[in-house]
């Protein structure tokens, strides 16, 4: 199969692109600039992320396009209306996207949306009617409804992908300062925290995206993924910092507090997903595609471990 891969030099891209390429496909990666790019996958150019960009002639002669590229890790928010970029960039671009795929013949479109489109706590399970709570989440889900209605008027078989905190060399956001922290040996306060959360690793994703890309019974599926187990903040602090070589030192301290102090300083939505729980349930997936995580949480820990920089 000829395929596309758009965010192809991201944090994600190379993984899939790894994985296509080892899986037996033509990769093209769409990149805005010069960069070095997995063996085995050529370079096009991509169009700046939008209702007005032209995708021709990256698409020309490919089966199918993975959709990497996204407004993402935005951790100190300066738009004075961040909905309405999340939705232009994220929403509307991806629309666009689809409709020259589908006007170039392609045959499926697998979308790398995210769980905040389902929502950011508890247990979610994707039959569930999602509930998104952010900018990001809502113009994601967005997105996946532009995508059904083109699927539906079109024939393009759409495939929408919904992970987790997504670990693994180069993570960003909260994973990066939380490594940093455990780097420098600082005390962190989250001995007490025992909350459940689903991580994924950049390496099942990508697994998971190979098997999505040309699985009959993943045209027109949403679905959830996550790594084997579960584990709380306090419980994957001391797992990283095994894997770094630099053990946790958490203290004891009330979570009730832990949120108030965040709430006065502004922080709750930081305090959420510390504090928080949110679990997938990936059972579907696995069964729907006969798939299983090839990494467990340490191995893909393990790997962010030695990617750190």
């Amino acid at each position: 199969m000829k395929a596309l891969v758009t965010g192809a030099s991201g944090f994600l891209g190379g993984p899939v692109c790894r994985a296509l390429v080892a899986a037996g496909h033509e990769v093209a990666g769409a990149v805005r600039r010069s960069v070095a790019l997995p063996e085995g996958v050529t370079p096009v150019a991509a169009p700046e992320l939008g209702p007005d960009a032209d995708w021709s002639a990256a698409l020309a002669g490919r089966d199918a396009v993975v959709h990497l590229a996204a407004r993402a890790h935005v951790m100190n928010e300066t738009e004075a209306d961040p909905l309405a970029v999340f939705r232009r960039v994220n929403r509307d671009g991806t629309a666009r996207l689809a409709e020259q795929a589908a006007q170039a013949g392609l045959r499926r479109l697998v979308f790398v949306s995210s769980i905040k489109a389902q929502g950011e706590s508890g247990t979610l399970r994707a039959a569930d009617t999602p509930a998104p709570t952010d900018p990001y989440g809502i113009a994601k889900l967005e997105a996946e409804e532009r995508l059904a209605a083109i699927a539906a008027r079109t024939g393009l078989e759409v495939t929408i992908i919904r992970p987790p905190l997504i670990h693994g060399p180069g993570a960003k956001g909260n994973l990066a300062t939380l490594m940093r922290v455990l780097d420098k040996g600082l005390p962190l306060p989250l001995a007490c925290v025992d909350n459940r959360r689903s991580l994924v690793g950049a390496g099942n994703l990508a697994d998971l995206i190979r098997v999505s890309l040309d699985h009959p019974d993943a045209a027109g599926a949403t679905f959830l993924v996550k790594d084997g187990d579960d584990a709380s903040t306090a419980e994957l602090l001391r797992r990283l910092g095994a894997a770094m070589g630099r053990p946790a030192h958490l203290l004891p301290f009330p979570p009730v507090l832990l949120r108030l102090a965040a709430r006065l300083v502004g922080k709750s939505a930081m305090a959420d997903r510390l504090l928080g729980s949110l679990v997938v349930d990936d059972g579907p997936t696995r069964k729907t595609l006969s798939w299983q995580p090839p990494l467990s949480l340490d191995e893909g820990l393990a790997a962010m471990a030695r990617g750190r920089t």
